[in-house]
């Protein structure tokens, strides 16, 4: 069991190495919308799983889950700027969590949005690097507005 949490640790930092270098983050898609599942970690209050939809770092991740009930999902790039201002801050304020790398065994690492924006932002500082946004002037302007919430 500590040797999963190592390897799906590993994958959530590789997923966060991967979408600041390529600056695409991967989902699954449909014509119903994007891959969601329920959490295996987090309950609700009436204990029930939290939802949370997945993302992960190389379309052929992504692609080895296509199977069971997202048989009929493709990946789908989104850019990191959009992934971050659009879909964490959405899935923030609807009560979702992030699914990150997760494997065609539906294991991986289970963050919610915001500790994923920030994660992500301190990558990109390391790196050097800046991206456009539309509501946000900068990910120094995102990552103040994500702690003061």
């Amino acid at each position: 069991m500590i040797q999963d949490s190592i390897i799906v640790k590993q994958r959530h930092e590789r997923f966060i190495k991967k979408v600041c270098e390529t600056e695409i983050v991967i989902g699954l898609e449909s014509g119903d919308g994007f891959a969601t599942s329920s959490s295996n970690n987090y309950e609700d209050e009436d204990e029930n799983p939290i939802p949370m939809i997945c993302f992960w770092s190389e379309k052929a991740f992504a692609k080895a889950c296509a199977k069971d009930g997202w048989i009929n999902y493709t990946p789908t790039e989104i850019p990191l700027s959009e992934f971050l201002e659009n879909w964490c801050v959405g899935m923030n304020n609807d009560g979702l969590l992030v699914g990150t790398n997760f494997d065609q065994n539906m294991f991986g690492h289970e963050i919610e949005p915001f500790d994923l924006i920030l994660e992500i932002i301190a990558e990109l500082k390391s790196y050097g690097k800046k991206l456009d946004f539309q509501k946000f002037e900068g990910i120094e302007d995102l990552e103040t507005q994500v702690k003061e919430l």
